[in-house]
């Protein structure tokens, strides 16, 4: 039997960090990590550079059942925060598009800097841990790993949500929380791609085919890259609005977000003799602008066709309707929308409001940020506002 300040169930991003802080701040600290080694989702992020934050990451950029609970964690613990610390371990990063910070090395560099982190603050890290019991005790929490039994005053969960299977991602979460009483937003698959079925059928055999689009589902819209896959649609723009997606709801897609409108019309002005077909090659990959032309009608010269036939088809491919039949599951989600509820927990600590000394923090809570190293500044913002109560 052993005894520590805080028990952290799950070393990755957030664990990690909420126990380095912790540890720094002269707590005793334990993190149980059910995987061989910790930060396995950190290895993979980034194409294995690990977008680690994003400049603009703010409240905006996040689901949630209460959208202004991430204001306060994320306004305390910002990405130039992060950054410095990335800096301060000598660590050379780049930004691409959209305010998104990578490694220029390996995603591994962030990785030990969370080791060396906790190594700073005496953290006790464990891997190959399997959780057994996890029991409120009248001082705090008593968890079995391995056989073995731990107290403490504090349990942080951290064990994210069941995206990524393969990589020990479980249920554990919520599992916990329901053991404890608190209520939970239904988890989903969250950046996603989207499998397509009936008459769009068709755009799967596109498979390998990108396009720079502007997406929307719902309210939401993004303007990035989508990519055509043997099973439905994928690539950054998709992955964005599938968070916001639900079952039954279209997918529309506006394939001329470069063009001006009357797009058309004015390709029939300047260049009569242009076949329909070739002027849609112009704009878009060949493959993707014959299946539009194919299901569109439209063909001939732009001599041959009236304008309104014209305005008509623009008007279909800056607004082309697809209706997804699912998602590519959690197996294929680079997050989990949902979890724990949000109105369980403080915003300014990420405890329990009800069961004292319980902290959830990172994936596991009902906060889910955009692609691009946002649901990374979640984990280490969440993760800190837990570490500063502990």
């Amino acid at each position: 039997m052993s005894d520590y300040d805080a028990i952290v169930l799950g070393g990755g991003a957030a664990g990690l960090f909420c126990a380095a802080l912790a540890g720094q701040r002269g707590r005793r600290v334990l993190v149980l990590e059910k995987a061989d080694r910790v930060g396995k989702k950190i290895l993979i992020s980034g194409g294995g550079r690990c977008n680690f934050t994003n400049l603009g990451a703010g409240p905006a950029n996040y689901l949630s059942a209460n959208r202004h609970f991430a204001k306060s964690a994320l306004a305390r613990y910002t990405p130039r925060d992060f950054v410095a610390l990335v800096e301060a371990h000598a660590i050379a990063w780049h930004e691409k598009t959209l305010g998104q910070l990578f490694c220029d090395g390996s995603a591994q560099q962030i990785v030990q800097m969370l080791l060396d982190e906790c190594a700073k603050g005496d953290v006790a890290v464990r891997t190959g841990q399997e959780i057994g019991e996890v029991e409120r005790t009248g001082d705090g929490f008593r968890v079995v790993s391995n056989g073995e039994t731990h107290r403490a005053a504090a349990l942080v969960v951290a064990t994210g949500g069941p995206s990524i299977p393969k990589m020990g991602a479980t249920g554990l979460a919520y599992d916990l929380a329901r053991r404890f009483g608190l209520k939970l937003v239904e988890p989903r698959p969250a950046l996603v791609p989207l499998t397509l079925g009936g008459e769009d059928v068709l755009f799967r055999e596109l498979s390998g085919v990108s396009a720079d689009i502007e997406a929307r589902a719902n309210k939401a819209a993004f303007r990035e890259a989508a990519l055509f896959t043997h099973r439905g649609l994928s690539g950054p723009a998709i992955l964005q609005v599938s968070s916001y997606w639900r079952h039954g709801d279209p997918v529309t897609v506006d394939f001329l977000p470069d063009c001006g409108e009357g797009w058309l019309v004015e390709s029939k002005r300047a260049a009569p003799s242009a076949h329909f077909r070739t002027v849609l090659r112009d704009a878009l990959p060949q493959r993707l602008a014959d299946t539009l032309a194919d299901r569109l009608g439209v063909e001939g010269d732009l001599s041959n066709l009236p304008d309104k036939a014209l305005r008509e088809a623009e008007a279909k491919l800056r607004r082309w309707t697809f209706h997804p039949n699912g998602t590519e599951g959690f197996a294929k989600a680079e997050v989990t929308a949902g979890g724990i509820s949000t109105g369980e927990l403080s915003s300014q600590t990420m405890e329990a409001k009800k069961v004292r000394g319980f902290y959830a923090i990172g994936e596991a809570v009902d906060v889910t940020g955009w692609l691009g190293g946002y649901n990374f500044q979640w984990a280490w913002a969440s993760a800190h506002a837990a570490a500063q109560e502990i």
